[in-house]
């Protein structure tokens, strides 16, 4: 190929503007599936059954309204509200218009939601009555945004699906970046408040491919969406089966009934569905009536839960279902099932793993150095954050702030954050953010959080606090500043009250010397956390 060919072709896939054939988007996609399986069903919700011609028609509609609100590119628009199919249709819209969307953690609280709304400054505000208006409402009422506000979860005027009937379902939308952000999803707060990644076309592109290859995912695939989307490990399993021309099921929560009704009727294939809802399907009286062979699980999840259901044959599944990764990477750097000595196995196709030192280095076999990555699943960065942005990319690497160890063959080994952090079912907490919020309690002079070993839920949060005894403060009291503050599963499920000071290293609170006083274990990269695999 002459030389100035090689630069056109090369022009063509990496140019921002122009017509190149190597760029894709969300809305290439979803306009190549309605040409391509019109008929096919893409997502189903409820009384909804939408397929995949309707899917892009929708969110076609949704973009023009969103258009009319004065929607321009980089805007956010944030959804404040359970699963649901919108979910894809807003993502699919945004995509079309250049614009972000960001599904929320429902389960905050009202200073939570607040704080997301004060972050993000959102155009349009798509929220739900059920389980989460009251706080809704007192987080709206309590900051200024300038935002379009729409219920979903009505028929009433204003509605969803009134503003979805005023837009027009045939509009053609130009090209998009493929470098620009279209997905926000807000991380644990390791330092001591959330953080909304930034998430570009390519890297969902890139990693629904990575998943599907990983999981077995085609056509014929039908995936369960119960856990939450806000979550990174609800959200890539879900774009990588509409990537794939899958079917999308969805439940607005992980209800054991429920979970077993729709997979005994759609046949689904896949969900993410761990302890303590296992142990609450097992625990059903009639679960004998649903067949759940179509659902292919993992091997190390709860033996009576594999015998009702299949087993996960896939490369993931073969692999014990283990990996390391990163909402900034849009779920997977690497995965057990790639082989290896490694528990967390060798980088996945599209990205580059390197352990590095503080100073950029990199060390050595059987060293430990953070875990550091580079390629198409990575995120453009932080929204409103550029200090963050800052130390996180260095010299072309994506800083995980996590640690892990380079195997003799190779592969990988996750150690454990750099910071700490407690994980309590399927949820990271972050002992700084915690910490924060109890150090606003005005009679609490000291507070350190550690986590204890809990059959159920993997580690249970515990608070040491430092106060007076005269201040009468009590257990109820430190729980109840939280349960206003954080999400229910982000506060302490214990309080230890005591007057003298934390132990001390000079870093900062001795956390092992409290772990060793008050029963501490089993933190995320331990090997009594490898131990207790379904966590």
């Amino acid at each position: 190929m002459p030389s100035n060919a090689i630069e056109t072709a090369r022009a063509a896939i990496v140019a921002p503007e122009g017509t190149g054939m190597g760029r894709l988007t969300l809305t290439d996609i979803a306009e190549e599936h309605a040409r391509s399986r019109p008929n096919e069903m893409a997502a189903i919700c409820q009384q909804h059954r939408i397929t995949y011609a309707e899917l892009n028609v929708r969110a076609n509609r949704l973009a023009a309204w969103l258009l009319a609100q004065n929607v321009a590119p980089g805007d956010r628009i944030l959804w404040l509200g359970q699963n649901c199919h919108r979910i894809l249709e807003g993502i699919l819209a945004a995509a079309k218009i250049g614009a972000v969307f960001c599904p929320a953690n429902w389960r905050g609280s009202a200073e939570e939601f607040a704080f997301v709304l004060e972050d993000l400054q959102p155009t349009v505000v798509f929220w739900q009555e059920t389980e989460v208006g009251d706080k809704t409402r007192a987080a709206r009422g309590s900051v200024s945004v300038n935002a379009v506000w729409v219920r979903h979860d009505t028929d009433e005027p204003g509605g969803y699906e009134d503003v979805l009937r005023s837009g027009s379902g045939d509009h053609a939308y130009g090209e998009a970046d493929p470098d620009a952000p279209v997905l926000l999803l807000y991380t644990a707060a390791w330092e001591g408040k959330p953080n909304g990644a930034m998430i570009p076309h390519r890297a969902i592109i890139a990693h629904n491919l990575i998943w599907a290859w990983l999981s077995d995912i085609d056509p014929a695939y039908c995936y369960l969406n119960c856990g939450p989307l806000f979550h990174v490990a609800t959200m890539y399993p879900m774009m990588a089966t509409f990537h794939m021309g899958g079917k999308n099921v969805f439940l607005s929560r992980a209800d054991p009934r429920e979970i077993c009704e729709t997979v005994d009727r759609e046949r689904c294939n896949g969900a993410f569905i761990i302890e303590p809802t296992i142990s609450k399907i097992l625990a059903l009286d009639d679960l004998e009536r649903y067949d759940l062979h179509s659902l292919k699980v993992w091997p190390t999840l709860n033996p009576e839960w594999v015998q009702i259901t299949s087993p996960d044959a896939s490369l993931w599944g073969r692999g014990g279902a283990t990996g390391y990764g990163q909402t900034e990477c849009m779920g997977l750097l690497t995965a057990a099932g790639l082989g290896g000595q490694g528990a967390h196995g060798r980088p996945v196709p599209g990205v580059q793993v390197r352990l590095l030192t503080p100073g950029g280095d990199e060390v050595g076999v059987g060293e430990v150095g953070e875990i550091s990555a580079r390629g198409l699943t990575v995120m453009v960065g932080y929204h409103n954050r550029p200090e963050l942005n800052a130390r996180r990319f260095e010299n072309g690497w994506y800083r995980t702030g996590d640690l892990g160890r380079r195997e003799p063959d190779g592969s990988l080994s996750f150690v454990g954050p750099r910071g700490r952090m407690v994980k309590s079912g399927a949820e990271n907490i972050y002992v700084a953010e915690v910490e924060v919020c109890i150090a606003t309690h005005p009679d609490v002079q000291e507070v350190g959080i550690i986590g204890v070993p809990d059959e159920q839920w993997g580690q249970r949060v515990t608070a040491i606090v430092v106060a007076d005894p005269a201040a009468g403060v009590t257990e109820t009291a430190v729980i109840e500043h939280c349960r206003t503050r954080l999400a229910t599963y982000k506060k302490p499920s214990v309080v230890v009250i005591r007057p003298q000071p934390l132990p001390r290293t000079g870093a900062g609170i001795d956390y092992d010397a409290l772990d060793e006083q008050y029963g501490g274990g089993g933190y995320p990269g331990s090997e009594q956390f490898r131990r207790n695999a379904r966590f």
